[in-house]
């Protein structure tokens, strides 16, 4: 069942102009000193275990002499420039940490470890191949969640801030069982609205290791969120269940907690409430989505043939016809929401 969720490993795609003129005009776009292709000139690498000593996927990587110094002086002035001005001042007292690789998965990122030696408060960030559809992931999430993504793009390499939260798969194991019937509650109704979400936006690909939980303690309770970390499935499957969460085989524990805590009305009200926050966001942020919209109406981010499987797929599911002419993955996502924000408005 889960083999015929996904398809192969989805290929990597060129930004092309119009959208390039698109991360000009919100600063996405910036000269950076160093590039995804430096940092593979690693000369040797150690794997990374957990706590747990089980192998994480990631390997910690290791520069010749001549080199370290010139990547920890261009990684530190990245970080500087995400996370501030990128004024060169504050960067003696900056230290990369930490280079590590992952060949799991289709960004084979490097994890860059800051750390401020002043106070040995550090953070990530991370180094990627550029991919036209995850910057349509990571910009429509910036848009449509209640989330704000930071990010850079020049040329063919992408830099990331990381995401912090609690791996959704850790969160299942480790966590879920010593929550309380409170906080149990809590998750299932964050999972059903994530679930809405992803689907109404078209990311897919939203197994427990693909997200984050993230508890947040209130004066007299703990409020739980569920949030996103990966962005390379926008819009390239053609299959309607890769964007509908509850069908993944790692997030059974939590679509099981949702049937038995959580009544269909309940569910209903939530999903409800999701739909509108996200047609509210597409009204106030009506002008960036409009060119987001048409740079990848224009773009190619699938095939024709998981287009025309999801376009058929998203008729027997909406009972909207206009869905039969969609031609690009650009052009159904539009209608998509187009549909959800017509709803929306028709209800008010």
């Amino acid at each position: 069942m889960e083999k015929k969720l996904m398809s192969r490993k989805k290929p990597t795609f060129p930004i092309n102009e119009q959208l390039n003129k698109y991360l000009q005009t919100y600063n996405r776009n910036t000269r950076i000193p160093v590039s995804y292709d430096d940092l593979l000139r690693f000369s040797g690498s150690i794997v990374v275990y957990d706590r747990h000593d089980e192998d994480t996927l990631w390997v910690r990587c290791y520069y010749s002499d001549f080199e370290r110094e010139e990547i920890d002086n261009s990684l530190k002035r990245v970080y500087l420039i995400l996370h501030s001005d990128g004024r060169s001042e504050h960067m003696d007292f900056l230290n990369v940490d930490a280079i590590d690789y992952c060949t799991f998965g289709n960004s084979k990122p490097f994890r860059i470890k800051i750390r401020n030696v002043l106070n040995d408060n550090f953070t990530y960030f991370y180094v990627k191949k550029a991919d036209a559809s995850r910057i349509y992931g990571l910009d429509f999430e910036h848009i449509l969640s209640p989330n704000r993504i930071n990010f850079l793009v020049y040329k063919d390499t992408l830099i990331e801030e990381h995401i912090a939260g609690i791996p959704g798969d850790v969160f299942i194991k480790e966590h879920l069982p010593e929550c309380t019937d409170r906080a149990r509650n809590e998750i299932a109704k964050q999972f059903v609205k994530f679930d809405e979400r992803c689907t109404l936006r078209l990311l897919g690909d939203m197994r427990s290791y693909n997200y984050v939980v993230i508890p947040t303690h209130d004066f007299d309770h703990v409020d739980y969120k569920i949030r996103a970390i990966d962005f390379d499935q926008q819009n390239y499957e053609g299959n309607l269940k890769v964007y509908q969460p509850h069908f993944f085989k790692e997030n059974r524990p939590l679509v099981k907690m949702v049937s038995e805590l959580l009544q269909d009305t309940s569910v209903e009200q939530y999903r409800k409430e999701e739909r509108s926050q996200v047609a509210k966001r597409l009204i106030t942020s009506e002008k960036r989505f409009r060119m987001l919209i048409r740079c990848m109406i224009k773009d190619r981010v699938s095939t024709d043939e998981n287009v025309k499987m999801l376009r058929r797929q998203l008729v027997d599911f909406t009972r909207d016809i206009r869905f039969k002419r969609c031609k690009t993955m650009g052009h159904i996502l539009k209608t998509a929401l187009d549909f959800v924000k017509r709803n929306y408005l028709e209800i008010e």
